[in-house]
């Protein structure tokens, strides 16, 4: 269960630090709405969401 975890926080970490360093591509990529910036910030958000959880997993599993 432990190594389950471990990975789920790892893939998470990822996406969480993907999120935030690539916003703006991603939503250039994905949406098309006239206010670029409220979703960049939006994607964001939910990245700095995904890197705590992912790592509060980590940390809890090592």
């Amino acid at each position: 269960m432990n190594k389950i975890l471990l990975g789920i926080g790892v893939i998470s970490l990822m996406l969480g630090v993907k999120m935030i360093y690539d916003a703006r591509p991603i939503v250039k990529q994905y949406f098309s709405f006239g206010d670029e910036n409220e979703a960049t910030l939006g994607i964001k958000i939910l990245g700095f969401l995904f890197a705590i959880v992912g790592g509060i997993l980590l940390y809890f599993n090592v």
